[in-house]
């Protein structure tokens, strides 16, 4: 899943993980050269979409574009790319909520708030909810949101079978490296929290650095994790969420008209890369099982345990991590989505 509790996930858009594209306005004389990055893998049916989505606002720009994407984080991870947005050597791009809060802190309530949502149905609820209020924000920043997508739930990759959040306590924890609210939170849990940058996963899990990752099964799956932590708790620990974002200086440099035309094929592509993203994810668990993957599921008891775990992390998390506005609208949704849902027939 997915750097806050969680860390900075080398993929997906999710969700979760992707990349974005920006075109010029459509005359061949304006023709602008478009660096994209992403984090999420080559060959993923994500990637596949996105890549639908290039040709598709080439014809609608009438190749007024030229679009060059840089998959499998080849321009480095989220903070990294978002400087590069910043200093305009990237002109958007698909990050999830943990690189857009370099951007706003509101996107942090989609997915930093562990074991907070308990289904997807709730997270599509709570996102369009909050929609217009965190992509004003983000504009107010300088940037335009195209669509929302999201790549699978955060799970345990362990090198030794865990169940209990003591049996992770007894394990050192990958952590994003210079995230001390992220440290701070885990150590005040009684848990190791290692720092690491993403790409040291590896290293870190064949030299015993580290001996669990949370991360996405899609993520586990690319990178071989599941090799050296064979181990997988599967818990809904938190959504990878994230959105697909362009530079405005460039978006308002198209046609109203033109506009319109990419956000339509935007929504689409947005709602596929939904789709595929949680497709993706259980299809990921199932491969890995066929190449020697453990899976636990938690029992009754071991799943109030994770949830007691979480819940005690929440007064940490509002209002340092999560903005505590955006941490409070999430709890009131949640409970208008759940009361609701327990209505109907």
């Amino acid at each position: 899943m997915p750097d806050r509790l969680i860390p900075r996930t080398p993929a997906v858009l999710l969700l979760l993980a992707a990349s974005l594209l920006i075109f010029p306005a459509p005359t061949r004389a304006d023709t602008v050269t478009i660096r994209l990055g992403t984090l999420l893998p080559s060959g993923t049916v994500q990637h596949q979409e996105l890549q639908s989505m290039v040709e598709q606002w080439r014809k609608v720009s009438d190749g007024a574009a030229k679009v060059i994407l840089y998959p499998d984080g080849r321009l480095g991870g989220e903070s990294e790319m978002v400087k590069k947005m910043r200093i305009k050597q990237l002109g958007g791009c698909v990050l999830t909520a943990v690189g857009l809060s370099d951007i706003d802190p509101g996107v942090t309530g989609l997915m930093l708030m562990p074991m907070m949502f308990r289904s997807w149905a709730e997270v599509d609820y709570v996102r369009e909810k909050l929609r217009p209020k965190l992509e004003e924000r983000l504009r107010a920043k300088g940037y335009e949101v195209l669509f929302w997508a999201d790549a699978g739930w955060v799970r345990f990759f362990s090198k030794e079978p865990g169940a209990t959040p003591d049996d992770f306590r007894k394990m050192k924890v990958f952590v994003w490296a210079g995230d001390p609210q992220q440290s701070e939170i885990m150590n005040s849990a009684g848990f190791r929290p290692v720092g690491l940058e993403t790409s040291d996963i590896p290293l870190g899990l064949s030299t015993n650095l580290i001996n669990v990752v949370p991360l996405p099964p899609v993520v586990a799956l690319a990178g071989q994790i599941y090799g050296t932590a064979p181990y997988m708790l599967e818990i809904n620990w938190t959504p990878i969420v994230g959105a697909a974002v362009v530079r405005r200086d460039l978006w308002e440099r198209l046609p109203a008209a033109t506009q319109a035309q990419l956000r339509e094929i935007a929504a689409v592509t947005g709602a596929k890369l939904r789709a595929e993203g949680r497709r993706e994810s259980d299809e990921a668990v199932r491969v890995m099982q066929q190449k020697g993957l453990h899976v636990r599921t938690p029992t009754a008891a071991e799943s109030g345990l994770w949830n007691a775990l979480a819940e005690s992390a929440y007064p940490k998390v509002r209002g340092t991590m999560v903005p505590a506005d955006i941490f409070d609208e999430v709890q009131r949704l949640l409970a208008e989505f759940r009361q609701t849902a327990a209505g109907r027939p």
